[in-house]
């Protein structure tokens, strides 16, 4: 493992919580934004909080990797054991809209998997993390996912259609209510607040990496709908149609979609 006893942990909480705070000083003011790609907005506190990590993490460990949703990307991350996964504010949307689900999100990468994860919703004061092998708090607490493996819709957040072919009855199900960030929803996940999760196709590294952990040490797990590992720092860093939940509950969702296949 990397240096996380010592301090990688302390560089990722204080740099976390110190870009929480950053952003948290710009919510709900003018901001000016602009949509990057096809649709994805992106404001000047993004940028600003983007900056902050860098500063820090990058200064602190010259010999990692980046990988961040308002960096551009440099390849030289594939040639690194350890890489930080960054999303300066993930759920942008919900940020602009003066919403209060939104967070930063960082994780630590060592070959391909997630070996330290932070992820803090100053909105709200929740601050959420894990280390490989160490289990998942939040606030300092421990964390722990639902058990069992029936499926109450209320408790499952996720695209609509998706969901919906869990649901042998054919009645409309009525769902949790959106989270506009994706990291905050899998720690939902983590915490029990939800029983599971999905993430709709074209999610990429910097909205899962850290959730990804904390749901893992919170004894759940995240997974392809075949039930497939997320492998990270790749050459392509969008992924498919993605679960997280309780290791039974879970265990059960995914073999419904072996059976049947999303088209």
């Amino acid at each position: 493992m990397a240096d996380a006893d010592g301090r990688d942990v302390g560089l990722l909480k204080d740099t976390v919580r110190e870009a929480g705070q950053l952003a948290h000083s710009l919510f709900r003011t003018k901001l000016k934004n602009w949509i990057k790609g096809a649709s994805s907005p992106v404001s000047e506190a993004d940028i600003a909080v983007n900056d902050l990590l860098a500063a820090r993490l990058r200064s602190a460990t010259p010999d990692y990797g980046w990988l961040s949703e308002e960096s551009a990307d440099d390849e030289q991350r594939l040639g690194k054991r350890l890489v930080w996964i960054v999303d300066p504010i993930d759920g942008t949307r919900g940020y602009l809209a003066g919403r209060e689900d939104w967070c930063v999100s960082v994780a630590l990468v060592e070959d391909a998997s997630p070996l330290l994860a932070a992820v803090f919703a100053p909105a709200t004061d929740e601050f959420f993390f894990a280390a490989r092998g160490r289990g998942a708090t939040r606030n300092e607490k421990p964390i722990l996912v639902t058990g069992g493996a029936e499926l109450d819709f209320a408790r499952v957040a996720g695209p609509k259609p998706l969901v919906e072919r869990l649901n042998p009855t054919g009645r409309e199900v009525v769902l949790h209510p959106r989270i506009a960030s994706l990291a905050l929803r899998l720690c939902r996940v983590a915490q029990g607040d939800l029983d599971a999760a999905f993430a709709g196709g074209q999610s990429r590294d910097w909205d899962l990496a850290a959730a990804n952990l904390i749901v893992q040490e919170a004894n759940g797990r995240m997974t392809t709908l075949s039930g497939e590992a997320i492998l990270y720092n790749r050459r392509e860093v969008a992924h498919g149609v993605l679960v997280a939940a309780g290791r039974d509950r879970h265990a059960s969702i995914v073999s419904h979609f072996r059976s049947r296949p999303v088209p």
